[in-house]
């Protein structure tokens, strides 16, 4: 059984209505007890392609016209028919012969014959096309919201792999704020281990050169001091009237993420979440915004044993990849934000051996257009703040609504082919994928396929099944496999 939303009502309303229910959601999961793996069908799980994963987000809805999957270029001018508009980008050749992509985005062009483009995901409307519903169905493969809270992927591989090493987080989170920015209650909603317990969650590090700092006591304060607030903090939990009502389960994992925390504290892997350990040189490499520094992270800890690292450019309502406003700016500000840094990362990730046993995936909630909201047919409602038919400032000039008939994914290592293109999105309007369509149902099959997980994988809770791919059925497109 799943909760459903009204189509029809207010996006105020679905918000309010969406936020009710994930917060049921979430108190079922506290109270629930332990998830249980279910075994004795036969089920085989594929052999591992990869031992890490890197999600690297593009949060806020990433128009595939404007980065990787050029169409017909329409350059700025006054009395520009909006619906003439499918790209605001030159296309640019990369190290692959039949593969293009935006102007602005060389340095990953430079990389593309080491990895493969998917441009033919494409994602359900889901009645209103919120960013927030959009990011909890592809971070955790379910529509909200269920009646249990859905683990994030990150969460998944932590659970049915484990840890790569003792000390080091499965499943770190990095570059976003849950705090102090819009839409916080809803990306807290997915940015969790849901029903499997505190211990499989992510550990948040919202500024990477910051990051140290999470591994570090508060400062003046001595080891032994230290030591013994850690001691009287689990006693805390453990007396919380909170604690009474949790499942054994639930209050287990959380004293169980706090002793690990611990650990890590008082370890050598400490030094992997500090950023000044590397040369100035490199620093500059990765360039200096937080998804550069986020990206010279994730490869510091993936080398110390991470098992699942997501990077985010961040989710904040109108900011970055949310192009409602001053489309083409914004959009040519980010390709010099994500250029260097993803480009960077794999070259680095490659020098040192371990690429081909890390899945690297560059990835957004959905794509955008300048005329249509949804795909063909769809009855969601407008979102964009510039409603005209004509081009007349160059805040007008972009791609402002939230288009999900045809977006890109772009992966690296874990066993993809190099300089290898799949699927494809119609040259003209509408830019729907009209070869090999991946859904999200699939597309998570494919990467759980990379990392050793039958898509088929399925615990008990609350005494039904749930399923790594939604109902179980999803199936990983093993073309894009060498």
């Amino acid at each position: 059984m799943t909760f459903q939303i009204d189509p029809t009502a207010p996006e105020s309303v679905n918000r309010r209505d969406f936020l009710k229910k994930l917060s049921a959601a979430s108190a079922a999961a506290w109270a629930g007890g332990a998830p249980q793996l279910v075994h004795g069908k036969g089920l085989k799980h594929p052999e591992a392609k990869a031992d890490a994963c890197i999600l690297l987000w593009m949060g806020g809805g990433m128009a595939s016209p404007e980065t990787f999957d050029p169409k017909r270029y329409a350059p700025f001018r006054k009395g520009l028919p909006v619906n003439d508009v499918l790209s605001t980008f030159q296309s640019i050749d990369t190290a692959v012969d039949d593969i293009k992509i935006c102007k602005g985005l060389e340095n990953i062009a430079s990389v593309m014959d080491r990895g493969t483009l998917i441009r033919s995901a494409v994602q359900p409307d889901l009645g209103s096309i919120l960013h927030s519903r959009h990011q909890y169905h592809w971070h955790t493969g379910y529509v909200p919201p269920q009646t249990v809270a859905a683990p994030h992927i990150g969460a998944w591989m932590s659970k049915v792999l484990g840890q790569r090493n003792d000390v080091m987080p499965a499943f770190i989170n990095v570059g976003q704020r849950l705090e102090g920015v819009g839409e916080k209650e809803e990306l807290k909603a997915f940015t969790t281990a849901g029903f499997f317990g505190s211990e499989f969650g992510p550990m948040n590090l919202p500024f990477p050169a910051e990051a140290v700092k999470a591994v570090q006591p508060p400062e003046g304060m001595s080891a032994s001091r230290f030591s013994n607030r850690n001691r009287l903090f689990e006693m805390l939990a453990q007396a919380s009237p909170n604690f009474d009502r949790a499942s054994s389960h639930q209050a287990d994992s959380l004293i169980r993420s706090i002793e690990k925390s611990y650990q890590l504290l008082n370890s050598p892997e400490k030094d992997a979440f500090d950023l000044t350990k590397e040369s100035e040189e490199v620093r500059a490499q990765y360039g200096d915004s937080r998804f550069g520094q986020g990206c010279l992270l994730a490869r510091r800890l993936v080398e110390n044993g991470a098992r699942f690292v997501e990077v985010t450019t961040e989710y904040v309502p109108f900011l970055h990849w949310d192009t409602h406003a001053d489309g083409h700016k914004t959009a040519e500000r980010l390709h010099k934000e994500i250029d260097k840094p993803i480009a960077q990362l794999v070259l680095d990730l490659e020098k040192r051996g371990i690429l081909d046993r890390t899945l690297v995936i560059v990835a957004s909630e959905f794509s955008r257009d300048a005329i249509m909201e949804g795909k063909p047919g769809s009855k969601a409602n407008d979102q964009t703040t510039h409603k005209v038919d004509t081009i007349e400032e160059m805040k007008h000039y972009g791609l402002h609504r939230h288009f999900t008939g045809g977006s890109s994914v772009l992966m690296f290592g874990g066993g993809v082919k190099k300089g290898f293109l799949y699927g494809k999105t119609a040259d003209e309007r509408p830019l729907v994928a009209v070869e090999n369509p991946v859904s999200v149902t699939n597309l998570h099959a494919t990467i759980f396929e990379a990392m050793g997980i039958s898509p088929k994988t399925e615990f008990l809770i609350e005494g039904r099944p749930f399923y790594v791919t939604k109902d179980g059925v999803g199936k990983p497109v093993r073309e894009i496999f060498a």
